[in-house]
């Protein structure tokens, strides 16, 4: 059974059309790969599932149409957000961060600081002094505090440091085989998403031009869409 479905979802920044008919599938426990280059309509597909972005088509999450469900609400069903550019609250501490939207369930700060030891080295200095690559690590911590059945991660590998990419991907690997979490993943690192992610569904201006499983997609899909 889906976990997340979107059928011909369209969307516009008021006259601009950014999105004409994206399809995307994801089922529990699975992770999926959002691709295509830049400016392709990967983020503003990530706002329409959060309920950012107004939408027509239909998006179905857990069995409920979210179409028309305010940002909030489809959060509350076990939507978590890792945002492009992390925006963490930089005026509140790592714990504070960490804290600030927890939901029962499996992820509390222990857990938290188990899966990146740093945050917890770091508890009470403020956000806005954390290095880039520990910042991204508060992010996702604070995703996984809301306890979500779904984990969306924009670009959360870009511009750190080679090690602190490689300890993400190894995060992104533990929480799909030692938990089961369900992930989306937007990334331009092609060997990473091969290595975690079980399909991949590829967009170019706004449309869903492939979708298969990640072992498909091939050197031709690639370079036709990706530029690699």
């Amino acid at each position: 059974m889906s976990l997340l479905q979107l059928s011909d979802v369209s969307a516009s920044y008021g006259a601009s059309q950014a999105l004409f008919g994206v399809d995307l599938d994801i089922a529990e426990g699975q992770v999926a790969a959002l691709m295509g280059r830049n400016g392709m309509g990967k983020s503003s597909t990530v706002k329409c599932i959060c309920r950012m972005l107004p939408s027509s088509g239909h998006i179905f999450f857990a069995g409920q149409d979210i179409t028309n469900m305010p940002s909030h609400r489809a959060a509350r069903l076990g939507i978590g957000l890792v945002p492009e550019g992390r925006r963490c609250f930089k005026d509140l501490s790592v714990y504070e961060n960490l804290v600030a939207a927890q939901q029962a369930g499996l992820w509390n700060f222990a857990k938290i600081v188990d899966l990146f030891p740093r945050l917890g080295e770091r508890e009470s200095q403020l956000a806005a002094s954390l290095s880039g690559g520990e910042q991204q690590m508060l992010a996702i911590g604070r995703a996984l505090m809301t306890n979500p059945r779904l984990l969306i991660l924009d670009e959360a590998t870009e511009g750190l440091a080679p090690l602190i990419r490689q300890e993400i991907w190894s995060v992104i690997s533990k929480l799909k085989y030692d938990i089961g979490l369900s992930i989306l993943v937007i990334d331009k690192s092609l060997k990473e998403l091969r290595s975690v992610c079980d399909k991949a569904v590829v967009i170019e201006r706004g449309l869903t031009v492939w979708s298969g499983q990640m072992k498909d997609l091939n050197q031709d899909v690639a370079e036709k869409y990706l530029g690699v």
